[in-house]
């Protein structure tokens, strides 16, 4: 059995969606003076590696409390969308292009390579998101969840200031069926491989979380 970790490691100096302060990770306690250490740990709930939930982008959406354990925890498959240019679209062909086995996954890991852009101002800058016929495969195939190598399934600062149109189209349209929740920051997936494994996405469990970091492994039997 190989265990591979897709998670970012929480730090002060890690890259931020804009306009988002960085995690502040204070002692508190020390042991010279206390006799033990303990953090204060200050973050956003969409900080690193995360989980967004049906509440993030609707007043009527779930929060990540209310799933069962379970739901975090499935088959697994990576889409290697490595050979798009930048910006383009992920598309139904690269889905297709895994066959049979896409009947019987949980989860969809897009694997674009932007992770390698991580704490350069180009990892906030024109990755693929998908296309709205790969929204509709998910959406029509109630998956647990799908995860990306970026910051964001939506581009960065695609709101209009007037009214907000188009803002966070994909969350919204993969978000508010409820089934389908969204992992971003992920990285490593280059020592996956292409078969099925089974995928761990566990976030902080806290109450009405809009979202959440997680510890998201991969597991794959050799």
């Amino acid at each position: 059995m190989k265990i591979i970790d897709l998670t970012r490691c929480i730090t002060e100096d890690m890259p931020m969606y804009p306009g988002t302060n960085p995690p502040k990770l204070n002692v508190a306690f020390c042991c010279e003076e206390d006799g033990f250490v303990e953090t204060l740990m200050t973050f956003y709930s969409h900080t690193g590696t995360h989980i967004d939930a049906p509440a993030h982008i609707s007043q009527k959406g779930l929060s990540l409390d209310k799933y069962p354990i379970e739901h975090f925890i499935g088959k697994a498959l990576i889409i290697d969308c490595r050979s798009l240019k930048s910006g383009e679209k992920i598309t139904m062909h690269f889905l297709e292009s895994k066959g049979d086995l896409l009947l019987k996954v949980e989860f969809i890991l897009f694997f674009t390579g932007h992770c390698a852009q991580w704490g350069k101002l180009e990892y906030f800058q024109n990755y693929p998101i998908l296309s709205n016929d790969v929204i509709e495969w998910i959406n029509q195939h109630k998956l647990k969840g799908i995860g990306i190598d970026a910051p964001s399934f939506d581009p960065v600062f695609t709101a209009n200031l007037e009214n907000g149109a188009g803002y966070l189209h994909i969350h919204h349209a993969i978000l508010n069926t409820q089934k389908t929740l969204l992992i971003e920051n992920l990285c490593n997936l280059e020592a996956i491989g292409y078969e099925l494994f089974l995928l761990f996405a566990l976030p902080i469990f806290t109450l009405n979380a809009d979202g959440a970091p997680a510890r998201v492994v991969a597991v794959i039997n050799e």
